[in-house]
């Protein structure tokens, strides 16, 4: 009953106005920054790897901003989420994924320029930043920006702690038959060992899981594919032809409409690469940067890793090995982790195992990543004083998730981040103005370094 109710909620919310808000938002700032996501992808991706701000105002290097941020978007979302999009929406979802995320990537350029400008520096000395702050100090509406915060603190219960610990615990019962309960304070003791640390202990460690948990995973799904190259242009057509066509009833798992691809497909895009959600702004305020259009590039990128990395190389390793529609021992449709984790078992002996590492290592860094998320919305709304209670609870939450059902809760993700996305867009969109003064000084920042050079 309450899994129907959040679904219905999950679908009201994700199938009209937000949907539409989220790509005007994009295609406005597109137009309005002259498409500076396609311009500068390829600078931005150099920037990652080459630019080192370590003596400029800031907690974490840039280098570590990006990986806490991507710590949150190349996760669960990016493999088991993608799971749960082609069951709901067919592989036509991860047709209108790219489109959103192609429109995103400028939607997170602009977030993370206003989360630079407008950070301030609270009572520890150590950065504040987020739509909260750009919110209430670019548009002076302190009510939007408490929404925000509220809001954001609980999707980093939901989206970002229970999916990441569910997750986790359906990959550990399917290898190893272990108990929920034994997951979930395992889990719950493992977070709690890290979340006292702050942000620069936060950043050291996704600093090191994220390039690791990434290339295990890419080169584990690159095998795949290369061993079965034939089968790609089948998986290409699926997903082309299911993204404006639908998909029939097959094998005993539901038909899917266009508009069923489509809705599942923006939202597990926006879970997947946090693009206008306003978390990963929260993230960049932190970083050394000399100026905020050079931190929204490296943002930007974090994008083109997840979306157009790693969750298309999840969504073609399920089409070339035909899984969609396996049934479990139960009779029940798989899916989730567990069905990633049955297409790379096929293909490669042991391949369940690098889909279960890369779930322990990408929840356990979301999860790290959220809390942190979290504690700056708790922050920005009560002041430091509550932040200790709000630590227990994300632990207590940790172990809860690990106990829930999937189709709990991924509905009450998409739910809050849905009513988080709102404020943020709302203040992206008339805050525009700014973000192209910021665009256009920065841009003759980097021709004159270039004339330099």
């Amino acid at each position: 009953m309450i899994s129907e109710i959040l679904q219905y909620i999950d679908s009201v919310l994700w199938n009209g106005f937000l949907v539409y808000i989220i790509i005007i938002t994009g295609l406005f700032l597109t137009i309005k920054l002259k498409g500076i996501q396609f311009r500068y992808l390829f600078k931005s991706i150099k920037l990652v790897f080459t630019r080192h701000d370590n003596k400029a105002q800031g907690d974490i290097t840039q280098f570590q901003s990006l990986m806490t941020a991507l710590a949150a978007t190349i996760g669960i979302a990016s493999i088991a989420g993608m799971a749960t999009a082609i069951i709901s929406g067919g592989f036509g979802a991860i047709f209108w994924m790219w489109v959103v995320a192609l429109i995103g990537m400028v939607t997170k350029y602009a977030e993370a320029i206003l989360a630079v400008k407008y950070r301030q520096v609270d009572k520890r000395n150590q950065m504040c930043g987020g739509p909260m702050y750009y919110i209430e100090k670019g548009l002076n509406q302190k009510w939007l920006a408490v929404l925000f915060a509220l809001f954001g603190s609980l999707a980093s219960f939901a989206g970002g702690n229970m999916i990441q610990s569910q997750s986790i615990s359906e990959a550990m019962h399917e290898l190893f038959h272990m108990p929920p309960i034994v997951t979930g304070i395992i889990l719950a003791l493992l977070i709690a060992g890290v979340v006292f640390g702050g942000i620069r202990s936060l950043g050291k460690i996704n600093a090191v899981l994220v390039p690791v948990m990434a290339v295990l995973y890419i080169t584990g799904g690159l095998i795949i594919l290369g061993l079965n190259f034939d089968k790609i242009p089948a998986g290409l057509y699926q997903i082309v032809h299911q993204a404006f066509n639908g998909r029939a009833v097959v094998g005993g798992f539901i038909g899917a409409s266009v508009m069923s691809a489509i809705q599942m497909g923006i939202a597990r895009g926006i879970s997947s690469n946090e693009s206008g959600l306003g978390t990963a702004p929260i993230a960049a305020a932190a970083a050394k940067t000399d100026v905020p259009g050079r931190q929204a590039l490296i943002s930007m990128s974090g994008v083109f890793f997840s979306s157009f990395v790693v969750c298309t190389i999840t969504v073609l390793v399920l089409a070339v090995t035909n899984v969609v529609g396996t049934l479990d021992e139960n009779g029940q449709i798989l899916n989730g982790a567990s069905l990633v984790m049955k297409a790379f078992s096929l293909v490669l002996p042991g391949g369940q195992w690098i889909v279960a590492i890369g779930l322990l290592l990408f929840g356990f860094s979301t999860i790290l990543g959220y809390s942190y998320y979290g504690e700056k919305c708790v922050e920005y709304l009560f002041g430091q004083r509550l932040l200790l209670y709000y630590k227990i609870l994300f632990i207590i939450v940790t172990f809860i998730g690990a106990l829930l059902s999937i189709n709990v809760v991924w509905p009450l993700a998409d739910i809050f981040n849905g009513l988080m996305a709102l404020p943020n867009l709302i203040g992206i969109i008339l805050l525009s103005s700014i973000v192209k003064s910021e665009t256009k000084a920065f841009v003759s920042l980097l021709r004159e370094e270039k004339s330099k050079s």
